[in-house]
């Protein structure tokens, strides 16, 4: 995976280190990914930006994959979005790009959308991937989606409930979560791509974090959306999702975006969760088009 780019881990003024796969010239793209993958997630869509003309950089978040897992706190913190976007503008800074466009799939578009409000100046476009944003989904709870979403639920139990039960097995719950939520079947993933994912995920320090990660967007997290529940991203908009998973069914993308953003555009895929996956040539396709508007 990722032939020509070069793997680093990056040490930020927090002192966290944070891995990032980095390939290409030209203007920037930030790649961030979801839960339960890393950075690897993004194999067969790197290459092709790259192709297009611009330089990748795909970091594994904190908490994910190779890059540091730091202790929680008692108000769930350290994983909330905004210390989390917060990152990946050092990094982006480090690596010398104070202005690129962002992309994030699942907790990634997460990230993304809290870093398009905090850093509005740093960021030109913002591409999220099959997600509603995060209040707007809390609010709209309904049976359908906690069964469809249950982890939402689960993870944001208290330590250590969920980190046990997960622990006991972190292969298989995993695997369940990308069967359950891919529409395409496994075999999307690639078994280069579906080491990463388990081997990252068997450490305990993973399974502890990303349940913090979970908790933060049931806690602090909407605190701070709802401080800013009237302000919208100033930078574009393109929102891209699976018509067959769940948010595609249970949410108007486009009308739950343009409540968050003041322009926003976007359309929906035959396919599940998965698009960097399960629908990589349509979702380069898609980003390069975005992305091209302002050049």
């Amino acid at each position: 995976m990722f032939k020509g780019f070069r793997s680093e881990r990056i040490t930020l003024s927090n002192g966290l280190k944070i891995h990032a796969r980095i390939g290409g010239s030209g203007p920037p793209i930030l790649l961030l990914h979801g839960y339960p993958q890393t950075s690897a997630c993004w194999h067969a869509v790197a290459p092709r930006l790259v192709a297009a003309g611009y330089s990748v950089i795909a970091p594994d978040l904190r908490g994910y994959g190779a890059s540091d897992k730091p202790a929680s706190s008692g108000d769930h913190s350290i994983y909330s979005k905004r210390a989390m976007a917060a990152d990946q503008v050092e990094l982006m800074r480090q690596l010398g790009h104070d202005h690129f466009h962002v992309v994030g799939h699942d907790r990634g578009g997460r990230v993304a959308h809290r870093l398009a409000l905090d850093h509005p100046d740093r960021v030109k476009r913002v591409a999220v991937l099959d997600i509603a944003p995060t209040a707007t989904m809390y609010e709209a709870a309904d049976r359908d989606f906690a069964t469809g979403y249950y982890h939402w639920f689960f993870l944001i139990q208290p330590a250590p409930l969920p980190e046990r039960l997960i622990s006991s097995d972190p292969d298989f719950y995993l695997k369940s979560k990308l069967a359950a939520w891919s529409k395409s079947g496994m075999g999307v993933f690639t078994d280069e791509a579906l080491t990463e994912y388990c081997r990252a995920f068997r450490e305990p320090a993973c399974i502890a974090a990303t349940c913090e990660d979970y908790r933060a967007s049931a806690g602090i997290d909407l605190l701070h959306d709802s401080a800013d529940q009237d302000c919208r991203m100033r930078p574009p908009l393109l929102a891209l999702w699976g018509t067959k998973g769940l948010v595609g069914n249970l949410f108007d993308v486009l009308a739950s975006w343009s409540a968050k953003a003041s322009t926003v555009s976007g359309q929906g895929f035959p396919v599940g969760h998965f698009l960097p996956e399960e629908a990589p040539n349509e979702t380069a396709e898609a980003l390069v088009s975005f992305f091209t508007a302002d050049e």
